[in-house]
């Protein structure tokens, strides 16, 4: 026979004898006993003595606490302690899990209930959440604390509290941020009751740590308590390439708060989640982030003001590759699929067809072995970009090396000389009007085209997002890096007009004069002679001569109409327009020429006409300005190219071939400097310096950025 603690009589003689206890206990001490002194707690104790050190009475209103959900209990349920009145000043607290039972047990394994039992003061129990028992009122009562509305503002008490925070190094903010994000909005603002609201993510009396692996936020189980609201988004996860990595076992796999947050969420479609999209899929793709942001995709994204990112025309990680639905490119399912990834790219550029889809997002130009080509070109503009600085750095140097020299040594000679070539009244016609013409429209393309383009380059640089800011954003920056590229194919397509003009003007100096014919002789010596900008042998002699003088070993040699530099600096627009200006129309209108060109050209055209532009602004800002206007015969501006003529003591001592050539043929046309020149020196040398000041700018913003890129 069983003992008699274990029978089922044994539980129902307690539970009968329970019974007859409450029963009692009610019937000795009624809820009007208790109110006849918590009622008016402060009349109570004035009646009843005067003795100041009576502790303070609870007031506990009878009509509330008639209507609350205890309503219809007597006092002595919960404080079963009392047998009569007035009793003990000190009463045990009050046990909820007599009638909650399940809830208690809950909560006893919760962070809260953990907490509470290791002695922390500050955890959160019973009434912290649901408030005063005696006016407790439904959970879904409006005015509940724990009310789906009011829960947010209940949770803040201690989770926005700074010291709480700070002592617990819990996360701050998290209630600002939830008010913020589009479950808050949803929630406080629309009052939409199927929006989550802190118990619908964290639990209730259950809320764990979320390094619990059996808490509702842990890593493993995050995709499982947002699909509660996003079942269909929940499954297709689970299948993609993330949810089954999860699956797998791999903690690393990105859930749906590595992408979302977990109070910050916003509308996919916002402005600030595009932004923020390529850093979010970064922090597990460093390597594919890296070369994404060096694509026009990933620049552009990255120079975007926060207000304009959702208008911005390019794609974003998602955009390609999918957002929960996310493959491997070998899975059929995946949007990078052969059959599906020119639906996929015709989102953004409509039309296109198989041969554009071979553009790649991801190219990296340091990989041989995947991107051969793209890595050639890369090693060719790099080695392009160093020999050039390296060969005219030095040639810049020993230059002003050697006429800083002379300057600190005849220093007077060298003054009187500059000092004449600008004041002699003497001059000879050295550029027409039309050419000071299309050399402002170098200027002033050029300039635009550098200040709309280098921000791109060195996207990363504080100084890049502020230019485009100031620009009204990426694609007013880009309409504008178009026109400055319109402006100069148009100069170019002037020049070379009159080119042609002046070449069909001259056809009979090319003919022989005996058989009337065209004389190679004679043709050669036109596009080589001393009048023409083409490079011959004499501009290597003179190069030479140049060297010998730099090092002392021999005179200053004296040139003709146009220096080798210059010329040098003539060719250079010629190889620049081209390489710049097909490379920029091929990413221009990538679609045109996709149709005969494969799409990994654009890849290549934008590292040529990146790196190419580097070259040029580089080459203009430190190289041209020193031989045009920083050296020390010229400094601190040779105004030529404003007013189109040259004195005849700067012919003569600088150009005396020139000189020679003009007095022997009887065309040395001198005149004096026209008057009109007087009055718009002020404004060319203004806007000479203006060009010249931002040029110098633009050079150590570039440097800046490329020496903080080698530091990190």
């Amino acid at each position: 026979m069983p003992p008699m603690s274990r029978t089922p009589f044994f539980h129902a003689g307690l539970a009968v004898l329970a019974c007859a206890w409450a029963s009692a206990a009610r019937a000795a001490v009624p809820n009007s006993d208790c109110l006849a002194c918590h009622e008016k707690p402060a009349l109570t104790l004035k009646t009843s003595s005067d003795d100041d050190s009576n502790p303070a009475i609870e007031t506990i209103r009878s009509d509330p606490f008639t209507h609350s959900v205890h309503g219809g209990l007597q006092c002595v349920d919960c404080h079963s302690t009392i047998r009569e009145v007035p009793h003990d000043d000190k009463l045990p607290l009050v046990d909820c899990a007599k009638c909650h039972a399940a809830e208690a047990k809950a909560y006893a394994g919760s962070i809260h209930g953990m907490s509470n039992a290791m002695g922390v003061s500050a955890a959160a129990t019973c009434l912290s959440c649901h408030g005063n028992p005696h006016e407790m009122v439904p959970v879904k009562h409006a005015d509940s604390p724990v009310a789906k509305r009011n829960l947010p503002e209940t949770c803040a008490v201690c989770h926005s509290d700074p010291k709480l925070i700070a002592a617990y190094r819990m996360n701050p903010h998290t209630a600002d941020y939830y008010r913020d994000s589009i479950h808050g909005k949803a929630l406080l603002r629309n009052n939409n009751q199927f929006a989550p609201s802190c118990n619908d993510c964290h639990g209730v009396h259950d809320i764990k740590r979320s390094v619990d692996q059996s808490s509702r936020t842990n890593h493993a189980n995050i995709a499982v308590t947002c699909g509660e609201c996003h079942p269909k988004i929940e499954a297709t996860y689970r299948t993609s390439i993330h949810g089954t990595a999860l699956a797998a076992g791999n903690v690393k796999a990105p859930v749906c708060i590595d992408c979302h947050t977990a109070h910050q969420i916003q509308q996919p479609q916002t402005t600030q989640f595009k932004a923020a999209s390529d850093q979010i899929c970064g922090k597990c793709h460093q390597d594919r982030l890296a070369n994404y942001r060096d694509t026009y995709h990933g620049k552009a994204m990255a120079l975007a003001r926060p207000g304009e990112v959702s208008d911005v025309k390019v794609a974003a990680c998602y955009d390609c590759h999918g957002a929960h639905n996310v493959f491997p490119p070998t899975d059929p399912r995946s949007l990078l699929a052969p059959a599906h990834i020119v639906n996929t790219c015709q989102q953004c550029h409509p039309g296109v067809g198989v041969s554009f889809t071979e553009y790649r997002p991801h190219a990296d130009p340091l990989d041989q072995v995947h991107y051969p080509l793209f890595h050639a070109v890369f090693l060719a503009m790099t080695g392009l970009l160093l020999g050039v600085f390296a060969f005219f750095g030095l040639h810049t140097a020993l230059w002003l090396w050697r006429s800083s020299r002379l300057y600190l040594n005849d220093s007077k000679a060298y003054r009187e000389a500059a000092a004449r070539a600008r004041t002699d009244p003497e001059v000879v016609t050295r550029f027409t009007a039309y050419d000071r013409f299309l050399h402002m429209l170098v200027v002033t393309s050029f300039l635009l085209l550098v200040l709309t383009g280098m921000p791109l380059k060195f996207y990363y640089t504080h100084w890049a997002r502020m230019i485009f800011s100031l620009l009204g954003g990426v694609d007013h920056a880009r309409e504008l890096h178009r026109l400055g590229a319109i402006v100069t194919f148009g100069y170019f397509a002037l020049h070379l007009t009159s080119l042609a003009i002046k070449l069909w003007r001259k056809r009979g100096a090319v003919r022989d004069p005996a058989t009337g014919r065209y004389s190679l002789r004679r043709i050669f010596g036109a596009i080589f002679g001393p009048d023409s900008l083409v490079p011959s042998w004499q501009d290597v002699r003179d190069f030479i001569a140049h060297t010998k003088w730099f090092f002392g070993r021999g005179p200053k040699p004296q040139f003709d109409r146009w220096t080798y530099w210059e010329k040098f600096d003539y060719m250079a627009v010629f190889w620049g327009v081209f390489m710049i200006g097909v490379s920029g129309l091929i990413m221009w209108f990538p679609k045109f020429f996709a149709h005969f060109l494969p799409g990994w050209m654009v890849n290549v055209s934008l590292l040529i006409h990146s790196d190419e532009a580097l070259l040029a602004a580089g080459f203009i800002f430190t190289v041209h300005f020193f031989n045009t206007h920083f050296r020390v015969e010229r400094f601190p501006m040779d105004t030529v190219i404003f007013s189109g003529a040259i004195s005849q003591t700067e012919l003569m001592h600088e150009r005396r071939k020139w000189y020679d050539r003009l007095l022997a043929a009887g065309r040395l046309n001198l005149h004096a400097m026209p008057a009109k020149w007087k009055a718009r020196k002020p404004f060319a040398k203004a806007f000479g310096f203006l060009a010249v000041a931002g040029g110098l700018l633009l050079l150590v913003l570039i440097i800046y950025a490329m020496v903080s890129r080698l530091v990190h």
